[in-house]
């Protein structure tokens, strides 16, 4: 293992440093994330994420924010006001569903 071979490796690896805090989707899918969403966040989250009552606006999001709360909930740590309720609501999610829901959210707009 020469020089070159570790230039290419730290560089690989600082592209996969910058893609993860960039927001990159990691290939979630926004419609499967929309049609999970529709199934239990909207209750509390309204339609597209806009927020409703005691509960935030999650819509405009960028997916490693997402993903980083939806994790830290599923893993049973409280962070928020609501945070019994989102333990609960995140504890089944798959990695998928939480890559799905999180690009979904990212680009969410809300019509009337």
């Amino acid at each position: 293992m020469g020089g070159e071979f570790i230039i290419k490796f730290t560089r690989g690896l600082f592209l996969l440093f910058l893609l993860y805090f960039s927001g990159y989707s990691w290939g979630g899918d926004k419609v499967a994330g929309e049609a999970r969403y529709k199934k239990t966040c909207i209750n509390c989250h309204g339609p597209a994420g806009k927020g409703a009552a005691s509960y935030p606006k999650i819509s405009g999001r960028e997916i490693s924010y997402v993903t980083s709360k939806l994790e830290t909930y599923r893993d049973g740590i409280e962070i928020g006001p609501n945070s019994g309720l989102m333990i609960m609501m995140a504890k089944p999610l798959t990695d998928e569903e939480i890559a799905n829901l999180a690009a979904y959210l990212k680009d969410a707009k809300y019509t009337n």
